[in-house]
């Protein structure tokens, strides 16, 4: 399943540190050899200042005790810059770690500028060299620290593009501490920053979406209310474009994320129109399965795919999250999926057939006889289907389904707003140019 790896595509778009963790678990998968993950390891931590974790992975590589004198000379390097940066910063981190001294400060920043200079000799110099040290500290692996210092940097900054920079390494600080809740918070400000921020072309703000939209799978499908999260966010308008225009791969988590959530399930109908207009530029066995459904109607294909889709999730780094559960371990989103999908097969398969074998469906559910009847059992017990099970006959036959008229009249008067509001702006601008025109 390497076939369906995207790290290749998701990678380029990650800050260096936030890409371990996905070597990581395709070096637990096996999807690559062994050697070829430790040597991208190595050529990440290159640029890294994280050199006793490079030295560590190349004597495991190269089997020795020994490496290289560069490697060495680096080390020595990295601590000397270490020591300096913190002298330089060691004057406004004294002020910071004193809880009496931060009291004085304010959320005018002008006047904790001022004060910080009259008082304790504390100028832009070394706040300034706070935001070095926190990078560096960040380089070295000290996420917690960097996080701290990068938000102590941000409440006296003036530089709103420095500012900006440190706002980006401490969502990847939260991210690789795992704080979710804070990481959401952090992307939220980032979005509106982006989505608010005059950028020097429309192309560097199409990056900066495609960025956050990359490092948001992170949290999206760690946090408990991520998937509600990932659905509003990549189906925006602008993200859209971006996805459409930069990273049609990142349709696989969308896709994934309107699957399993049922009360989003309104936006699978939007979401196929995009997937068709992508299907020559992306597609992979969970975007194909929702072509089979329900625009080809193509049960066998849908059958196939799913059997794939479960393949495709155990070996994705951000959709197969192991959870250890009574014992055994699990993967939860593979189970929601697989329980859906089903869900959504038979839905279809009933609205154009009033009798069904249930072992032909049992097949189409990949499910055994026994499982899949036992399955359509708990649907019509828990009223989410209308419909009685032949047992003699081996069939379920479906109740007559009225279409709902209010479902109806919402379907019908839904984007009635929205393009009401167009037609009003293109008529009120027609007017404007026929007055500007009689005026000349």
């Amino acid at each position: 399943m390497a076939q369906y790896d995207l790290t290749a595509k998701v990678a380029p778009y990650l800050d260096r540190h936030l890409v371990f963790p996905l070597l990581e678990f395709l070096q637990d998968k096996q999807l690559y050899a062994d050697d070829q993950i430790l040597k991208a390891k190595i050529e990440l931590l290159a640029k890294t200042n994280m050199v006793d974790y490079a030295m560590d992975i190349h004597k495991s590589l190269y089997h020795t005790e020994d490496v290289p004198q560069e490697m060495v000379d680096r080390r020595v390097e990295v601590v000397g810059r270490l020591k300096l940066l913190e002298e330089s910063a060691a004057p406004l981190i004294s002020f910071l770690q004193n809880p009496a001294l931060v009291q004085e400060l304010r959320s005018d920043k002008q006047y904790n500028l001022q004060m910080l200079r009259d008082k304790y000799q504390i100028g832009t110099e070394q706040i300034e060299a706070l935001y070095d040290y926190a990078k560096f500290q960040f380089e070295c692996g000290n996420y917690s620290g960097a996080s701290d210092y990068l938000y102590q940097y941000r409440t006296l900054c003036t530089n709103s593009d420095r500012s900006f920079s440190a706002l980006w390494g401490k969502l990847a600080a939260e991210v690789l501490m795992q704080n979710w809740d804070v990481a959401v918070e952090e992307l939220n400000r980032l979005k509106e920053i982006i989505d608010s921020k005059n950028f020097s072309s429309p192309l560097n703000q199409l990056q900066q979406r495609t960025w956050l939209m990359h490092w948001s799978l992170f949290i999206f499908f760690n946090h408990e209310n991520g998937r509600n999260g990932i659905i509003d966010l990549f189906f925006s308008e602008r993200y859209l474009n971006a996805i459409q225009t930069n990273a049609h791969h990142l349709l696989r988590y969308l896709a994934t994320a309107a699957i399993v959530n049922k009360r989003r399930r309104n936006m699978l109908k939007d979401l196929i129109k995009v997937i068709q207009q992508e299907h020559y530029t992306y597609s992979d066995p969970i975007t194909e399965f929702l072509e089979c459904l329900y625009v080809n109607y193509d049960f066998e294909g849908a059958e196939l795919k799913l059997r794939e889709c479960e393949e495709v999730i155990v070996n994705d780094f951000f959709l197969g999250k192991q959870v250890q559960e009574n014992g055994f371990l699990t993967i939860p989103l593979r189970d929601e999926f697989l329980e859906n999908a089903r869900l959504f097969i038979f839905e279809t398969y009933c609205r154009i057939h009033q009798c069904i074998d249930i072992g032909m469906l049992s097949k189409k559910l990949n499910m055994k006889y026994d499982d899949a009847e036992r399955w359509i059992v708990n649907l019509i017990r828990n009223a989410r289907l209308d419909a009685k099970i032949d047992s003699k006959m081996g069939t379920v036959v479906m109740g007559t389904q009225h279409p709902n008229v209010y479902e109806q009249i919402i379907e019908k008067s839904k984007q009635l707003a929205l393009r009401s509001y167009t037609l009003a702006s293109n008529v009120a601008a027609t007017a404007v140019a026929a007055e500007a025109l009689t005026a000349r």
